[in-house]
């Protein structure tokens, strides 16, 4: 089995990536401890941030005794994909298709998640080596649009990410999802700024007993 295979099993089976994003460097590692103590193994801390690099390694560090997988997310380029793979970064997920940013990740092993919305878009990802497609952002067009897509393109591997929360994740899995990214509904934002890690776990359990609700119908 392959690194990249491998964490692809692991995002598939945990059904819900955690989206990171802002959180600060004193924070990140305890937040991300909690989360996947919550029950979420796979965490991806968002690339539009300073020091994200350090903050990925720093989180891939801690959970390295676990079998969550740390990645990165906002990839826009070429050279931050690099960058994030670096730092160790098991995954890369982008809000847009990139063919070079899908090239650089494909070219070390690592798991690509490039965002697609239209038909077009989805091919390109695919062509170019897509390992997962990120229906983003998912609000907008509701959990039918994954019919939609894999109507005329057979079978593809979609995460809806954005606008997903524990109260429509059901409708995205019924649609077809392979997994689902999640930031505001699972990362309790307030939480995190007063430093309550307790309540962080308690808001990311709640969106997987949600997810693994979805899943079990």
């Amino acid at each position: 089995m392959t690194e990249k295979y491998a964490v692809r099993e692991r995002i598939v089976e945990s059904g819900v990536i955690a989206v990171l994003r802002g959180i600060d460097g004193e924070r990140i590692v305890p937040v991300a401890r909690a989360i996947h103590e919550a029950g979420v193994d796979a965490l991806e801390i968002t690339a539009d941030g300073t020091r994200a690099a350090e903050k990925i390694a720093a989180v891939d560090r801690e959970l390295a005794d676990t079998d969550a997988v740390v990645g990165a997310g906002t990839v826009l380029d070429a050279p931050t994909a690099q960058s994030v793979i670096d730092a160790g970064a098991s995954f890369v997920v982008s809000p847009h298709t990139d063919p070079d940013v899908v090239r650089t990740c494909n070219r070390h092993d690592v798991l690509v998640a490039p965002g697609v919305m239209t038909p077009t878009e989805a091919v390109t990802a695919m062509a170019a080596g897509a390992d997962l497609l990120k229906m983003f952002p998912a609000s907008t067009v509701g959990p039918d649009h994954i019919g939609a897509l894999a109507g005329p393109l057979g079978d593809v591997d979609i995460i809806p990410t954005g606008g997903v929360s524990d109260s429509n994740v059901d409708a995205f899995f019924d649609a077809g999802a392979v997994a689902v990214g999640a930031g505001g509904a699972l990362v309790d934002d307030e939480a995190v700024a007063d430093g309550d890690m307790d309540r962080v776990r308690k808001t990311a359990a709640s969106f997987v007993d949600a997810v693994e609700a979805a899943r079990s119908e």
